[in-house]
């Protein structure tokens, strides 16, 4: 008996889950308001350099952000004219919880759950308005590392994890990323082989039906890459060499079937 009731309160909880994540898909994708992201800077190295970086950012920063999706939005026939609201937020002084290479389906569902406690604890607006979508920017010291590690959006807890490089330079690159991870908040899916990072043809074409094929003039959002050639992709330097194509705007509800 006790087994059958706590079989039943699992299923109760996961049913309850389920719900809960789909209405925040809806409400999340409903535009007919600003979406409000929040910024939550976070200075993953603990170097001086990060520190400098992040005391120097500002909401203009990330208006590229909103501007893309306003530009993207208004060619889909989606006339909001401010579809995301971008406001960056005071710095949140601990690390989020790391997902391990590997960590399987057990183990991506803890961090998960570990990742929502983090975000519902550390997203302190000091008297703002508290945003809808949480993206935690971890910023690095470029003369560290070489390469930043892997980027993560959820759609559960609309909360996102975004490594970038405390680099001037490099604030535009760093949006792209952003803006991946957010749209993965709201639905979408990648478009990139996973075992190449190459850009899948036609989804992750920012003009699958140009002649000549290649090279393509922007990249599409959720491949991150612009394909150059058959064997070759690069990254955009900035949100004005990307689009966000039709099988992206589908899954964030900027079209229907």
């Amino acid at each position: 008996m006790w087994r059958n009731i706590r079989i039943s309160i699992l299923l109760l909880v996961l049913l309850w889950a389920a719900v809960h994540t789909w209405f925040e898909h809806i409400g999340s994708t409903g535009w007919k308001q600003p979406l409000w992201v929040g910024i939550f800077p976070v200075n993953a190295d603990g170097t001086a350099a990060a520190q400098s970086y992040i005391e120097g950012l500002g909401t203009p920063q990330f208006a590229d952000i909103g501007d893309f999706m306003a530009r993207e939005a208004h060619r889909y026939g989606k006339p909001l004219a401010e579809p995301v609201h971008m406001v960056l937020y005071p710095q949140v002084r601990t690390l989020p919880p790391e997902l391990e290479r590997g960590a399987g389906i057990l183990g991506t569902v803890w961090w998960s759950l570990k990742l929502r406690w983090y975000g519902w604890r550390n997203a302190d607006t000091h008297g703002k308005a508290p945003p809808r979508v949480r993206m935690f920017v971890l910023y690095h010291d470029p003369s560290t590392l070489q390469t930043v590690p892997d980027s993560h959006g959820m759609q559960k807890g609309l909360i996102g994890v975004v490594h970038a490089f405390a680099q001037r330079p490099m604030g535009g690159s760093n949006n792209v990323v952003i803006t991946h991870e957010l749209l993965h908040t709201l639905g979408a899916t990648d478009k990139y082989d996973p075992n190449t990072g190459a850009p899948l043809f036609p989804i992750g074409f920012g003009d699958p039906e140009r002649k000549p094929l290649y090279p393509q003039d922007d990249a599409e959002i959720m491949a991150g890459r612009r394909a150059v050639s058959a064997t070759d992709a690069q990254m955009p330097a900035g949100l004005g060499d990307v689009v966000v194509g039709p099988a992206t705007a589908l899954e964030i509800r900027w079209t229907a079937r």
